[in-house]
């Protein structure tokens, strides 16, 4: 979905779309990711004049990383930022302003949802809950018999129920 209005966006304003830059399955509280390190470098290539997200907090959790960004594009020759969800568009003094602040509470939400996480763990912990996956109790000499007769670790791991790593792993056990 937010590919595709990106998409129409781009095409209602009559720029041509140079790159989708996509981290899938890359936390977006990293501040070095595949392709967000691509577009920086394409940046600075001034490969395009503008760059479009579906909302800030897509391209940096963190105040500080956000403005570092923005402080990048202006000083590459002003490549503008525009964030569609929050209608935010840089390249006005309104914008820009309308953008710290938001950036602001973006990274005081990341950072309250955090704590809560942490303090509903502690919490768990505290009243005696186990947290994680739970134990596999593998027998190591059957899957090394298995392993004996030629099976291989995923074949150990579907006659045991189990992940091959999980098969690998208890075959290392106690050895």
């Amino acid at each position: 979905m937010q590919t595709r209005e990106l998409r129409e966006y781009c095409a209602r304003r009559g720029w041509d779309l140079v790159h989708e830059y996509v981290d899938h399955g890359v936390s977006g509280a990293k501040e070095s990711r595949p392709a967000l390190n691509a577009l920086m470098l394409d940046a600075r290539r001034r490969k395009f004049d503008a760059v479009a997200v579906w909302k800030f907090d897509r391209m940096a959790r963190s105040v500080t990383h956000l403005l570092r960004v923005l402080e990048e594009f202006r000083s590459l020759g002003g490549i503008e930022f525009i964030s569609l969800s929050e209608s935010i568009d840089t390249s006005t003094p309104t914008g820009k302003m309308v953008f710290t602040v938001l950036a602001s509470v973006a990274e005081l939400e990341r950072s309250l949802i955090s704590e809560r996480v942490r303090a509903g763990l502690r919490n768990a912990r505290a009243k005696g809950k186990i947290l994680g996956r739970p134990r596999c109790d593998v027998d190591p000499t059957e899957v090394r018999r298995l392993r004996a007769q030629g099976a291989s670790w995923k074949a150990c791991g579907e006659k045991l129920c189990i992940s091959a790593t999980t098969a690998w792993y208890a075959a290392k056990k106690d050895c």
